[in-house]
């Protein structure tokens, strides 16, 4: 592998890694909002056992994460632990918070 996993990286692997199995019906729309170097706003989609991203933001989201770029690749490698993150305020969550303890087993990304 040894490639840098980016954002921009993560978002395009996103579709791919879902498991729709584990998010069972859930249909909702999550907005990260990513602040930094490589910032910006992305939203995700899942519908119909299906998930896609586009870049920007959507009206109506059911739940806003808010981090730094860098911290919010830290969750995700695993190198930043969610709670102490939330913790520490170094990620905001603003909706459905039960579906924000649940979404990253709705993925199985690449190590």
């Amino acid at each position: 592998m040894g490639e840098e996993l980016t954002i921009v990286k993560l978002m395009e692997l996103m579709p791919a890694a879902f498991q729709p199995e584990k998010a069972g019906d859930l249909n909702a729309d999550i907005l990260f909002n990513l602040q930094g170097e490589q910032g910006g706003d992305w939203t995700l989609h899942i519908r119909d056992g299906t998930a896609s991203v586009e870049q920007g933001k959507t009206e109506g989201v059911r739940l806003t994460l808010t981090a730094e770029a860098d911290d919010f690749l830290g969750l995700i490698t695993g190198e930043l632990n969610a709670m102490s993150a939330f913790a520490q305020g170094k990620v905001k969550l603003k909706g459905d918070l039960s579906l924000a303890m649940k979404l990253m087993d709705f993925f199985k990304l690449p190590a």
